[in-house]
């Protein structure tokens, strides 16, 4: 541990690299960056990587910068610019200085754009997309080069300027970085660094019909705001080299280093932001913050807590081997978190009405319960009794399994924070449903032991009188499949990852709850006693429509 720069124990290949950087002087201070393009909701792959800019940041004592790779206005908005500043801000950081934009650098790149045709380092190709891929050539052979490579720098200086100036086609004509096409990596064969593209841009609006590439944006945007660590995921490693020539080529000052990470791999989850916007725009999932998807609006809502997120990304760890986790890792780090932090309130999910035959008003006592056994600084709430309350369903069974230990005919159990109740009579209907129990309450069991005899059954319950009716919406696993964008079928082709939707990642109930909850605020997370872990709707929770999401259950239920 470096106790100069406070960076806790836990390491990685990043950290030590940032460690023996800051010990040879090479930097006084670190900053990193994390770029997301706006052009979609943040998910858990975005989450891992906003915990190890930020994370690094703040442990070296460094900056660490939020920028927006906006260099594809078709697909951009201002709505993603929000949601991304405010994913960031929920997971518990703040980035350094105001937002910054690829688009703040748009004049820059192109004097530097201008500063490489200058030097015989980029040319204007005339080559449409469909003939450029046939001039790269494969992997195991040689690209070939375009016939307008040996343009005169003049008129390369004339084309690119008329180019901006909006004289050409879309798609008629690119500028090229004049490397190699005989390369071993296809990324360092001549590569598009600019296209033309009449399209209305967030920021920039109609100002600009040519936009640069990211490869070409991005190594300059980090150099310009004197990046020290630029961190990305493996499948950049091979655009490395590209990062390296294009810093080396121009006049600027600074070169940061690039250093690549293993991508996280969620099971039964998607990390591609082209699949997520499928599920939003078939329809599939009821927008990019459903609680079931893995973007981290959807997390929030689901009630996952920003403890238990970057708890996760802790334990998954950063390295350059395959980062493939399995659901539960996620869902048990939140568990951890919740565990400690969410108060305990009983509800009843599928109820059964339980009639207490010699109940007696002003007898039969309530009694005060703590909101978590282990933090009693979050106060106690009366749990009230009345003549009549609801159990579960499933706390009752006519013909009981070996071992069963809740309410059987003529058998006993503790209820929660009460008395020893037991069941002396099953009402049925006409078709032998059990739609009520009466049952006797033992007077002297309230706060203690039943005298000669031990209950080992406890159950939760709810006043019939007291409760309040709420909607619980009982989410689950999207998808049926660990990987469902990796099936294949007969032939090797890939399966339709739509196939493997859940049909049960999404039950709705009207459920009772206790009265104490009725006036929480948006996004309260509560444990409900032996059911799992619950959060008030971001959106739909009222007090009067009180609306709960599962976040997730007490124990793992896909555990083989």
């Amino acid at each position: 541990m470096s106790t100069e720069h406070n960076a806790p124990s836990v390491s990685n290949f990043i950290r030590n690299i940032i460690e023996e950087d800051l010990a040879a002087n090479r930097h006084q201070t670190i900053v990193t960056r994390f770029p997301p393009e706006p052009n979609g909701y943040l998910h858990v792959g975005h989450a891992k990587s906003i915990c190890l800019n930020f994370g690094l940041a703040r442990d070296f004592g460094g900056q660490c910068h939020l920028r927006m790779d906006d260099t594809n206005p078709e697909k951009e908005s201002d709505e993603y610019v929000r949601s991304i500043q405010d994913s960031v801000r929920w997971l518990g950081f703040e980035w350094d200085g105001d937002v910054r934009y690829a688009s703040d650098y748009f004049d820059a790149l192109y004097a530097y754009a201008v500063e490489l045709i200058q030097a015989g380092k980029a040319f204007v190709c005339d080559l449409d997309a469909e003939q450029m891929r046939a001039y790269r050539g494969g992997l195991t052979e040689p690209g070939r080069e375009s016939p307008f490579r040996n343009r005169s720098i003049e008129e390369n200086l004339d084309l690119f300027a008329r180019m901006r100036a909006g004289e050409f086609a879309d798609g008629s004509k690119t500028l090229r970085l004049k490397i190699d096409m005989a390369s071993g990596n296809v990324n360092l064969r001549d590569p598009v660094i600019y296209r033309i593209r009449r399209a209305h841009h967030h920021r920039t609006g109609d100002t600009w019909c040519i936009y640069p590439m990211y490869d070409y944006t991005h190594c300059i945007s980090d150099a310009l705001e004197r990046v020290t660590h630029s961190l990305c995921t493996l499948e950049f490693e091979d655009h490395r080299p590209l990062y390296d020539w294009v810093l080396d080529e121009i006049s600027i000052d600074n070169h940061p280093r690039q250093y690549e990470f293993s991508r996280l791999e969620l099971l039964y989850a998607l990390t591609s932001k082209r699949k997520l916007n499928a599920l939003v725009t078939d329809g599939l999932v009821d927008g990019w913050d459903d609680p079931r998807m893995p973007t981290i609006e959807g997390m929030r809502r689901r009630g996952y807590s920003p403890a238990g997120v970057q708890l996760f990304a802790q334990r998954i760890g950063v390295s350059k081997s395959e980062n493939i986790i399995d659901m539960s890792v996620l869902e048990g780090a939140v568990r951890e978190t919740l565990e400690s932090e969410a108060p305990r309130v009983i509800a009843v999910l599928n109820p059964l009405k339980v009639t207490l035959v010699n109940y007696a008003e002003g007898v039969s006592g309530s009694r005060s319960a703590p909101f978590h056994p282990h933090h009693p600084e979050f106060g106690e709430r009366l749990v009230p009794l009345s003549r009549e309350i609801w159990i579960e369903q499933d706390d009752f069974a006519e013909e009981p399994p070996a071992g069963w230990q809740r309410l059987r005919p003529g058998g006993e159990v503790r209820l929660r924070y009460s008395y020893v109740m037991r069941c002396e009579e099953v009402v049925k209907d006409e078709s032998g449903r059990v739609i009520e129990l009466k049952c006797s309450l033992d007077h002297e069991t309230l706060g203690q032991n039943p005298v000669g005899r031990k209950v080992k059954g406890v159950i939760h319950w709810l006043s019939a009188e007291h409760a309040i009716e709420a909607e619980v919406r009982l989410y689950d696993r999207l998808f049926t499949e660990p990987r469902p964008d990796a099936v294949r079928g007969e032939y090797g082709e890939y399966v339709d990852f739509r196939q493997f939707l859940n049909p049960a990642s999404f039950a709705t109930v009207t459920a009772w709850v206790e009265p104490v909850v009725q006036s929480a605020p948006a996004e309260t997370r509560y444990q409900f006693e032996r059911l799992g872990y619950f959060v008030t709707d971001r959106y739909l929770h009222s007090a009067a429509r009180p609306v709960f999401n599962r976040t997730v259950a007490l124990r793992d239920a896909w555990q083989k």
